[in-house]
């Protein structure tokens, strides 16, 4: 998801949090005021108000209710597709329910710490500022896209008349910016033709496509499609009952009143990738406090036991050591140093025949000449991946995830293989934590694939967990 639609997206939290509040500091100011209301509003007497202590801790639970209801009623979910008019109707009924909510509580208690007046205010208050910066961050938004930020380039597959009618109502939403139709068959004279599916790949990095819409049936072609838009980061979403498919992962949007189905490669989208992110923040922070005189007292051993820098981050010919990130993208990877320096290459040259392999595009080296005697008790005990957790705290790395692959390594993936790119590395992962190193490359891949379409936060700590227990075992190489 692009990070403008998800700022708008979290921002709504605090700021309806934050706005709820204020509303109800205005409406305790308001019936202060005699000649306000004068037909309904009675004498006020102002020590019935609670301490100013007891207001706030009032107002903020009452702010954190209307968030939970907020959120119970799918006010956050991070589309920006829905209706102004519909999101604000929803908007005023959910505030009413949630005032409902706390009157019941307190005729079911039968107190009542204030006036009743003062709820009535801050409930016409909170939907009013509620609905206000509501409406300003719609039409931001709206200006926004209209300059094409935000939006999604998007190709539709097919030309036929319900796909043509179809680009039609794309071409209305602010959401999309439609670039032109992909065909089975090529034709010179289409609008806004892009070429054929044979040239898809092609078609995806010349214009920059980030959706593909399938808009009509293509022979059964469905499969191929999804795995070159799954290889090139697109989304992937069609028209229902024109495909056949797994029924996990789906999200159904609706374009002008057309259901619209996409595939999503991963749970971790929308708030699973903040929820990911922020624990990722955490636990790095956390690991690192942790680490550090772990980290200290392996470099002091790693300078006695050899020459050489302390961190493996440059190789042989001095470029800086890279792995593959989410995407594709390269990173700067941080590590300790377990070999003796300059040997990097060597296992692709002078030991590349001891490689056990090669099978796959990774590179094993059995008993491995070039590791010192500090960096097999490093290796064992996985203390030289340590330093990963600053690429976690950084954003490049995740603490789980899949294994992170060397430039040369990724390059000879297959297509279907580079879907475990999809999400970012991880300090560890399900791979790492069913055999390691001596994992079959195919399973690795496997058990990368069923973590990445099937993750939960869950899923996370237990894989957490399993790797304290294999690494405090130790692992023999």
């Amino acid at each position: 998801m692009k990070p403008i639609r998800l700022f708008f997206g979290i921002i709504k939290v605090p700021l309806d949090f934050l706005l709820t509040i204020a509303a109800f500091y205005v409406a305790l100011k308001l019936r202060t005021i005699p000649s306000l209301l004068p037909s309904i509003q009675t004498p006020f007497d102002i020590t019935t108000l609670p301490n100013s202590s007891a207001f706030f801790y009032f107002t903020l639970k009452s702010a954190a209710l209307l968030v939970a209801v907020f959120a119970v009623n799918q006010m956050y979910i991070l589309k920006t597709y829905r209706a102004l008019s519909r999101e604000l109707a929803k908007l005023l009924f959910v505030i009413f329910s949630w005032m409902m909510v706390i009157i019941a509580y307190y005729f079911v208690v039968r107190t009542f710490p204030f006036s009743r007046l003062v709820l009535v205010y801050a409930t016409i208050l909170t939907a009013l500022f509620l609905s206000i910066y509501r409406i300003i961050i719609h039409y931001i938004r709206q200006a926004l896209f209209r300059r094409g930020i935000g939006q999604y380039r998007v190709a539709v597959i097919g030309d036929g008349a319900f796909a043509k009618d179809f680009t039609k109502k794309i071409q209305k939403h602010l959401d999309y910016k439609f670039i032109g139709y992909i065909l089975e068959k090529e034709q010179h004279d289409g609008e806004k033709y892009l070429g054929t599916l044979e040239n898809l790949e092609k078609i995806i990095h010349i214009f920059q496509i980030e959706q593909i819409i399938q808009a009509s049936e293509m022979s059964g072609r469905g499969p191929e499609i999804l795995a070159i838009c799954r290889q090139n980061h697109v989304k992937y979403s069609f028209v229902p009952s024109l495909l056949e498919v797994q029924k996990t992962n789906i999200e159904i949007s609706t374009v002008r009143g057309i259901p619209v189905i996409e595939l999503k490669p991963t749970p971790l989208d929308s708030w699973g990738k903040i929820l990911k992110r922020i624990c990722d923040i955490i636990g790095s922070i956390f690991g690192l406090i942790i680490a550090t005189p772990i980290i200290i007292l392996a470099a002091i051993a790693i300078k006695l036991d050899s020459s050489g820098p302390i961190f493996f981050t440059k190789l042989d010919n001095g470029n800086p050591v890279l792995r593959v990130g989410q995407f594709g993208k390269t990173f700067k990877f941080y590590k300790l140093r377990t070999m003796y320096p300059n040997t990097h290459q060597l296992r692709y040259d002078k030991l590349a025949e001891h490689n056990i392999r090669k099978d796959s595009p990774l590179v094993k080296i059995k008993n491995d000449p070039r590791i010192t005697h500090v960096g097999k008790f490093l290796r064992r005990f996985s203390i030289d991946e340590l330093p990963q957790l600053w690429n976690v705290l950084i954003g490049n790395m995740s603490l789980v995830g899949p294994r992170p692959h060397f430039p040369e390594e990724v390059a000879k993936y297959t297509a279907s293989e580079k879907f475990v790119l999809e999400v970012k590395p991880g300090l560890t992962g399900i791979s790492q934590t069913s055999g390691r190193s001596d994992l079959d490359f195919k399973e690795e891949i496997r058990l990368d694939t069923y973590y990445i379409q099937n993750w939960s936060l869950d899923l996370d700590i237990k894989i957490l967990f399993k790797t304290i227990f294999i690494v405090l075992r130790g692992y023999k190489e």
